[in-house]
């Protein structure tokens, strides 16, 4: 189990005491960007409509794990567990596992979700580990995904590798997070230069096939990666809109997107059946 200390600076400070979940324009104890398909984009969003993009977002996700009631399922980089809520309240799985490896993440977490840990003790854990190295059995689940966590992860080979430990025969794995289209040798430069997450080492550049091809190394099929920019960009930017002016380093995401060197992908991937 890799502890805090092991964590990258900006990783540790940014989910520890400067507490991410609580900046504004992340609602709701959500940490993402939302997908915003089904949000009118043209008048005034509201708290409630970026809420909504982030649970969304987890559906999107969740939906392309295939029917998870009754299911074992885990949540790799689970911040607050809001997500694993949503995933429990509204997808009837056995249980739900959120797995963090900052350890101030997991206190928050507990504490959002003390009612449902004493309700629903058997319906959701959640547990201190690394995506690198994680705490369960060979075969544990039935589904592991990830909502923009990946793109902080050290070693994405020993991350699938990992995932393809820890899923069934036949199990899931679901993925979205935002990577670069193609390995230009110049991306990750570009990005840092745009963007302060990535020049101060929070974020990694990485080519989206880096992902694609360490699931199917680590022996997973039917690996598939899918945009969703469109769905995710212009929404974000939207509603940044209200409290960062243009040219500030938050707005330069749809800039990086609309430039081609940065976009959001969902990507799935299953454990061939023995």
């Amino acid at each position: 189990m890799v502890e805090s200390k092991d964590m990258r600076a900006a990783v540790r400070t940014t989910y520890g005491p400067a507490d991410l979940s609580s900046v504004p324009v992340f609602a709701g104890g959500f940490i993402n960007f939302g997908y915003w398909r089904s949000i009118d984009l043209a008048g005034p969003l509201t708290v409630d409509d970026r809420v909504r993009s982030q649970e969304d977002m987890y559906r999107h996700v969740l939906d392309a794990a295939g029917p998870l009631a009754g299911r074992r399922i885990a949540e790799v980089g689970c911040g607050l567990g809001v997500g694993c809520a949503l995933a429990l309240r509204e997808y009837e799985p056995e249980q739900v596992t959120g797995m963090d490896i900052h350890p101030q993440q997991l206190d928050r977490a507990r504490r959002t979700n003390a009612d449902l840990l004493r309700t629903t003790p058997s319906g959701i854990r959640f547990v201190l580990g690394a995506a690198e190295e994680m705490p369960f059995d060979d075969g544990e689940f039935d589904c592991v995904y990830s909502v923009e966590a990946a793109q902080h992860f050290d070693d994405m080979s020993a991350f699938t590798r990992e995932t393809a430990r820890v899923l069934r025969p036949g199990g899931r794995v679901v993925v979205a997070s935002f990577f670069t289209p193609d390995d230009a040798p110049d991306g990750g430069a570009r990005l840092a230069s745009y963007l302060e997450s990535f020049a101060d080492g929070l974020d990694i550049a990485r080519p989206v096939t880096h992902v694609t091809d360490a699931f199917a190394r680590a022996g997973l099929t039917d690996v598939q990666a899918a945009s969703i920019g469109p769905d995710v960009w212009q929404g974000w930017d939207r509603w940044l809109s209200d409290q960062w002016k243009p040219g500030t380093w938050p707005r330069n995401f749809l800039k990086s997107y609309e430039q081609g060197i940065l976009d959001y992908y969902v990507v799935t991937a299953t454990r061939p059946k023995a």
